[in-house]
């Protein structure tokens, strides 16, 4: 049902349930009771078991995705705590690659030597270039066009702007004071 349809009793009931899933997680583990072959599955591993063949750990991920379903985020996560309580990261993180881990480290390695050699280039590169830029764009005499006396005008910015040129470069403009303005 959703939020808005649940009567208080199923609330209720919910976060009951919720409890109780919790409540039976957290049992803690008695080795002289479970006393199996090695490599047999302990108690805990069979609840775990029989909660994945009831669903009960899809309707988990659901209430802990669900935006709707927040108010019960804290219960989740507890549950999901207790799932994990005698697992290690690193076992968990093992589990799952099988052939794959091989083939990862080898892609792992891969891509470490194809960084390296990157980063040589780039280093060369730095060391051919200088490491400082020169703002001097050059002088460069504009024939046909005359400056104030016979000579040619000399231009000292960089080409790129020599098509904005004017005689007023650098001027500053004539100021027309305000009761003379058009």
């Amino acid at each position: 049902q959703d939020w808005e349809q649940r009567q208080e009793e199923d609330t209720l009931l919910i976060e009951r349930i919720l409890l109780l899933v919790r409540n039976v997680l957290h049992v803690p583990p008695d080795p002289t009771e479970e006393q199996g072959v090695d490599g047999d599955a302990s108690v805990h591993d069979r609840v775990l078991w029989a909660l994945h063949i009831s669903g009960m750990d899809d309707l988990l991920k659901f209430l802990a995705s669900a935006q709707v379903e927040q108010q019960w985020a804290l219960h989740v996560l507890e549950i999901i705590s207790l799932m994990f309580r005698d697992q290690s990261p690193e076992e968990l993180a093992a589990l799952g690659q099988g052939t794959a881990g091989a083939e990862h480290g080898e892609d792992t390695r891969e891509l470490e030597t194809l960084r390296q050699r990157e980063l040589a280039e780039k280093r060369a590169r730095a060391l051919q270039r200088p490491s400082r830029h020169s703002r001097f764009g050059g002088s460069y005499v504009l024939q046909g066009l005359k400056s104030i006396g016979d000579r040619d005008i000399v231009f000292h910015k960089g080409l790129h702007n020599l098509k904005s040129y004017t005689h007023d470069l650098g001027k500053e403009p004539r100021r027309v004071p305000r009761h003379r303005q058009a």
